[in-house]
């Protein structure tokens, strides 16, 4: 047995521990010429059940099912987009080669961008290792990858879970788990090719597919939602889903983004539209249809995702959307944002998503479903707001908008002294810094999310030109148990992380919360060393203090009364508005 090495959170702060780019010429003599990867492939993940001694993934006979990738939607030579990036499951067939194990081999990659994304696994443990790469022009770079474990990595932080393992001796009712893990890039400089990591000695390191995650160039965030969790819906077949949403910035096209984070199952879109919309379910005009890679609806394999097509389509800034998608298939889970603070609606049967009419939506729901983003054309870029309950709008009135995050867009868009930057609420009521309270696979009640620093790259990172990231958590862990320096652990790890993809940092201080149950004294003194670090180590580029703004100076352990919703956490209506207006803009600005 090989003795693990390397617990999650080690993993983790490995992977993100990158050498700064370094600017050289090219490579040491003899080196071999890059080829294509699956010109590389030397093992096989990939078994059919009838035989599953055709395949040998991690050199004890294990190997996935080909019958569990199929019904996930991972089928051979299927593209999947995750997290930004598109990546191609290998065209091979059960029993043939189909992944690379890591050694140092030079693979032919192409593209400019801002990351480098890996599906990979490992086998015999966690598997880490440095790699090079190379651009075209010259200059060459460091990167560090980790591979967790195929069969004991975290759920939370896996593509996609297949229920079983296939053994010569039978098959297992285990999860195997492959990853997507990113690295960063140099931005600007074309990629020419990349020398994978060299063997890691106890445990292998397996890529299936490598590509450049183009930046999102000419987009601009609008509108975002964190999926935070996998639950029970409908059920619903043969509807039609339409969801109001609120735009930050406009632009004159437009795209949305669809995910299927968490599931096992493809989801089946029949097609969508986009309306601003007039009152409840009815459309301003005709709602518009839009297209995914020409095609009128979409298939999206479990944890992939789905861009539509660019749409002439004039967005107005600070307005509701209508955004509709008819579900033609039996939909009983979906990944949510559970918190949506909005009535959205669902349809009677049939494809309703043109009907500028009202009239076939005929129940209501308060969640947001599958649709984790609207972006528009042009702008400036986006500032991602990585939050909880507060951030996501808890305790605001419903359906007004009053979150805080709605009402720094409005003030963006009021000035000019600094870029009308798209506003992402990345918001989850109940995350957590540290720990997950959503597991990260099945179907579950708990839609807390997975952790901040388990989300970050698809919540943060990932987001459509993001520029600038404000952290605003911590109050969930402290009242949950956590010490400060866990909290503050975590937050160090968020800005390296987020620095090191270009990122502006800015962190906030955690409000007051005593009078809430859980808000105890020890809480309260973990909370203010928490906020000692943030307003005084010199991580952050910039510290936003919303414990100043929100406490009552004459009990500073709890809310001033008039900005509390009445919990004593969340701040109200105006509270919520006191902290978007204590923002200095310029703070923003990368």
């Amino acid at each position: 047995m090989r003795r693990r090495l390397w617990g999650t959170a080690a993993v983790l702060a490995l992977f993100t521990s990158l050498v700064p780019l370094a600017s050289a010429q090219a490579a040491a003599p003899h080196r071999p010429k890059p080829l294509p990867l699956e010109r590389l492939f030397d093992n096989s993940a990939v078994s059919d059940d009838a035989r599953p001694a055709d395949a040998d993934f991690d050199g004890s006979g294990g190997s996935l099912s080909a019958r569990d990738l199929t019904a996930a939607g991972w089928t051979p030579g299927r593209s999947l987009a995750v997290d930004g990036a598109r990546l191609t499951w290998p065209r091979t067939g059960p029993g043939a080669p189909d992944n690379v194990r890591a050694d140092g081999q030079s693979v032919r990659v192409r593209g400019r961008g801002d990351a480098l994304a890996f599906l990979v696994a490992g086998t015999g443990g966690d598997a880490s290792g440095t790699g090079t790469v190379r651009y075209r022009d010259g200059a060459r770079g460091t990167y560090r990858l980790t591979a967790p474990d195929w069969r004991s990595g975290p759920l939370a932080t896996k593509s996609v879970a297949l229920p079983h393992i296939n053994t010569p001796d039978g098959q297992l009712a285990e999860k195997a788990r492959l990853y997507v893990m990113t690295v960063p890039l140099a931005r600007g400089r074309e990629v020419a090719s990349v020398d994978l990591p060299r063997d890691p000695g106890a445990a292998d390191l397996h890529v299936f597919a490598l590509s450049v995650r183009a930046a999102a160039e000419g987009w601009t965030g609008t509108w975002s939602a964190s999926t935070a969790g996998y639950t029970a819906v409908g059920p619903w077949a043969d509807r039609t889903v339409r969801l109001v949403v609120h735009t930050s910035t406009g632009g004159p096209r437009v795209r949305i983004r669809v995910d299927n984070t968490f599931a096992a199952a493809p989801v089946t879109i029949g097609g969508a539209t986009v309306a601003v919309q007039e009152s409840g379910a009815a459309a301003r005009g005709e709602p518009r249809r839009l297209t995914f890679r020409g095609a009128r609806g979409t298939d999206i394999p479990a944890g992939a995702q789905a861009f539509s097509d660019p749409l002439d389509f004039d967005v107005p800034a600070d307005a509701n959307l209508l955004v509709s998608f008819h579900l033609p298939g039996p939909v009983a889970t979906a990944p949510v944002h559970s918190q949506a603070i909005q009535r959205s609606y669902v349809s009677g049967p049939g494809d309703h998503a043109a009907d500028g009419s009202p009239a076939a939506y005929t129940s209501t729901i308060t969640t947001w479903p599958l649709l984790t983003g609207v972006d528009v054309s042009g702008g400036p870029g986006s500032v991602v707001l990585l939050g909880d309950s507060i951030t996501d709008g808890v305790k605001s009135t419903q359906d007004a908008n009053h979150r805080w995050p709605n009402v720094l867009a409005t003030r963006l868009l009021n000035q000019s002294d600094v870029p009308r930057y798209g506003v992402l609420n990345q918001g989850i009521s109940a995350n957590r810094v540290i720990a997950d309270r959503y597991p990260g696979d099945g179907v579950s009640t708990d839609t807390g999310g997975v952790s901040a620093l388990h989300r970050l790259d698809r919540d943060v990172l990932a987001q459509t030109s993001a520029r600038t990231v404000v952290v605003f958590e911590g109050v969930n862990d402290v009242r949950w148990g956590a010490s400060a320096g866990q909290v503050i652990a975590g937050l160090r790890e968020v800005a390296e992380r987020s620095r090191a993809r270009g990122l502006r940092v800015v962190a906030a201080t955690i409000a007051p919360c005593e009078g809430e149950s859980l808000c105890t004294a020890a809480a309260n003194q973990q909370r203010e060393a928490v906020n000692a670090y943030v307003r005084d180590s010199g991580d952050f580029d910039a510290v936003l203090d919303f414990d100043a703004v929100l406490r009552d100076p004459a009990h500073p352990a709890r809310i001033l009364p008039a900005y509390d919703s009445g919990d004593h956490l969340h701040p109200g209506d105006a509270g919520l508005a006191a902290l978007a207006e204590s923002v200095d803009l310029r703070l923003l600005v990368p």
